[in-house]
């Protein structure tokens, strides 16, 4: 990892280690790095607040468990640091950062971000259609982000590591120390043994974070 975050450079494309990472290494790796959305009125940029991990074909909360090799999932199989989008409750979209190496399906949904600026925060307002006062009903959850940054099925599988494209990933500050909180994933009832994992990570006091765990712990990496 050291050698890794020696080639991150804040404002520049996230190096191709990083996305040769397992999804458990790279979740909490990727809180404080910035999404970048290109519109017709301009770049959105966010930064990313909160995020879960996605371990494989052993994880029971994970698309593949088992190998399980489909038209929505062949995606996840490819190499790291392309798009996996997908639509749940045939509503919300969810945006995945596919990680680690091909056939080792492994994946990062993103959570929530934060708007880095009031002119991002404007245009993910315009998309919304919303004047929600809560930093939380904006961009807190992986359908109202999708929603803020017109993200679809359209963008499956576009690599996110190209700036300039429809969306990519670009280094950030990072997170500081000791700001990392984990937890276990939302949702996820289904995956037995998996279900209390804590494989959820999210900036400590971030008011996009979309659920605050009070049994969350900092994450040590």
């Amino acid at each position: 990892m050291n050698q890794i975050a020696k080639k991150i450079i804040p404002g520049r494309p996230l190096p191709p280690e990083f996305y040769r990472l397992t999804a458990l290494k790279a979740g909490p790796l990727l809180l404080g790095h910035t999404l970048v959305r290109r519109t017709e009125d301009g770049d959105i940029r966010c930064r990313i607040v909160e995020t879960e991990s996605y371990g494989g074909v052993e994880d029971k909360g994970s698309h593949a468990f088992g190998g399980r090799r489909t038209a929505r999932t062949e995606v996840m199989f490819g190499e790291g640091g392309i798009a996996y989008i997908y639509l749940i409750y045939g509503m919300y979209n969810c945006l995945n950062v596919v990680t680690g190496v091909p056939d080792d399906p492994q994946a990062v949904l993103i959570r929530a971000v934060e708007p880095l600026s009031p002119a991002d925060e404007a245009l993910m307002r315009q998309r919304r259609g919303t004047n929600a006062r809560r930093p939380v009903d904006l961009s807190g959850g992986p359908g109202r982000l999708c929603r803020a940054l017109d993200i679809d099925k359209s963008l499956n599988g576009v690599p996110l590591r190209e700036p300039g494209a429809a969306l990519w990933l670009e280094a950030g500050d990072g997170a500081p120390g000791g700001a990392v909180m984990q937890a276990p994933r939302i949702n996820i009832a289904y995956a037995a043994e998996y279900t209390e994992k804590p494989w959820r990570f999210y900036l400590r006091d971030n008011p996009y974070v979309s659920v605050v765990d009070k049994q969350a712990v900092v994450w040590t990496n």
